[in-house]
């Protein structure tokens, strides 16, 4: 009888450290493409942490932010509304303060909330009701051990959320202690190979490598003081600051690297290839903390995919991008199914520039200068000049063949089928969303000479434009 006993007691402890509420970690770079990582295939950047994180948990191959930019995308996550219902569609732009966030939905079951670093936007921490937040300014790299440091001196009992958002690889990118030959790296699909884009990739890469070291810092110190079985996160917000990545929605702006850890519910080491978006983390986490998933947001809970009960999630993701200010005014829209994406760019008339080609200090233009010399004598080079600055109106894409999305299939009478689809998928969205397509800058114009390219005038980003 006393043997019974103890075995029901013993039952009763196990049932109830199972289903006590996890600690939670999320830990997010800031602008690195999906491809960036070896998690991932990369073979030349190093990533050890994140792959130590992939060989623990779920490794998701199709996971998507709602924006390309960082502020827009952000917002996103952390109300689990799209751009056009949340408020915050430009860059810089906060949400609405009315709408609920991140940090109260966990703090209603129980949860302290907490941010180190780039979590929620510059300086946007405030707004969001975290129970303690610090160093959300640009680039403050002692983010990270501040972070340490307040986890090893916390007394609290509670259930904790920790939120950890490094500056990595975000630029301006490192110029010492590189640590990589940029000879030896592979460019992006649609780069123009030069002397000084390979100098940069590899600034990039090392930028990449210390938010990989970032993250092995914080996840020791989580591990040590929350134990192994929390639950950890990682992502990135959106591509990197590269041609054809960040500001924009092809694949390597939106897709973006998605790991899971929560021993005892994910297996070690598995893939996913369930489609899931950064509105979706809100809702799966509260799930995961005992909650109920909010339904009136956009994001949806994927915690049956964690678990092993489901291998699939959403069958469209819809992304959206505005401006950043005058230095990008580009607003597109776009869909992916299991196999096509769908562009549709609201106005092709405008120039599409970015911190990369126009005169900004950030540095980029030192190897996009290259591209444009390049260009004047290499019709690859400047079929590839010619797609960054003018995109047509639509863009069709096979992701099956065409991963890279080098081949605009909208012209192609053999795939009008997939075009009405998904042009009317788009179209019913953008009505759904209460998207209006406001462009609140003077966008920059083709027809205009001095508006892109070698000769563009200064940036001025606060001059304010009309509806076109």
């Amino acid at each position: 009888m006393r043997v019974l006993l103890l075995c029901l007691v013993s039952i009763a402890i196990a049932h109830t450290a199972l289903s006590a509420p996890p600690n939670i970690f999320v830990f997010l770079t800031d602008d690195q493409s999906q491809l960036d990582c070896s998690a991932y295939g990369e073979k030349n950047i190093r990533t050890p942490n994140m792959q130590r994180l992939a060989d623990l948990g779920m490794t998701f191959d199709r996971a998507y932010v709602a924006s390309p930019s960082c502020a827009p995308s952000r917002a996103a996550l952390l109300t689990g509304l799209m751009p056009a219902r949340n408020g915050a569609e430009s860059n810089h732009a906060r949400p609405r303060a009315d709408i609920k966030k991140w940090p109260a939905y966990l703090q209603e079951l129980g949860y302290e909330v907490v941010s180190f670093g780039k979590v929620s936007h510059y300086k946007h921490t405030a707004d969001y009701g975290f129970d303690y937040f610090a160093d959300d300014a640009f680039h403050q790299h002692e983010c990270i051990a501040d972070a340490v440091a307040w986890l090893k001196n916390r007394t609290s009992k509670r259930p904790l959320c920790f939120m950890v958002g490094t500056n990595w690889p975000h630029v301006p990118w490192p110029e010492t202690e590189i640590g990589y030959d940029g000879a030896a790296l592979t460019l992006p699909t649609g780069s123009i190979d030069t002397a000084k884009t390979r100098e940069w990739r590899a600034k990039y890469a090392a930028a990449v490598t210390r938010a990989d070291d970032d993250l092995g810092i914080v996840y020791d110190a989580v591990q040590t003081k929350l134990g192994k079985e929390t639950l950890v996160l990682f992502s990135a917000d959106h591509g990197a600051q590269w041609p054809f990545g960040k500001w924009n929605l092809y694949e390597s702006g939106v897709s973006v690297p998605l790991i899971v850890s929560w021993p005892g519910v994910i297996a070690p080491g598995i893939r996913s290839s369930a489609m899931v978006q950064w509105t979706d983390f809100l809702p799966t986490l509260v799930e995961a903390a005992g909650g109920t998933a909010p339904t009136d947001i956009d994001g949806r809970s994927f915690l049956s995919v964690l678990q092993g009960k489901t291998t699939t999630h959403r069958q469209r993701i819809f992304t959206t991008h505005s401006n950043d200010n005058r230095v990008n005014v580009y607003p597109s829209r776009a869909v992916r199914d299991e196999r096509w994406k769908y562009i549709r760019n609201l106005h092709p008339e405008f120039a599409f520039t970015t911190h990369i080609d126009l005169p900004v200090n950030l540095g980029q233009r030192d190897f996009f200068v290259t591209w444009e010399e390049k260009a004047k004598t290499d019709a690859v080079a400047a079929a590839i000049l010619k797609r960054y600055h003018e995109r047509p109106s639509e863009e069709l894409y096979d992701l099956q063949v065409d991963p890279h999305e080098e081949h605009n299939l909208a012209a192609d009478p053999g795939r009008g089928g997939e075009l009405v689809k998904l042009r009317a998928a788009v179209e019913s969205w953008m009505k759904e969303q209460g998207d209006h397509q406001n462009v609140p800058v003077e966008p920059r114009l083709l027809s205009d000479p001095k508006a892109y390219g070698p000769t563009a005038e200064p940036l001025n980003p606060k001059k304010k434009g009309k509806k076109p």
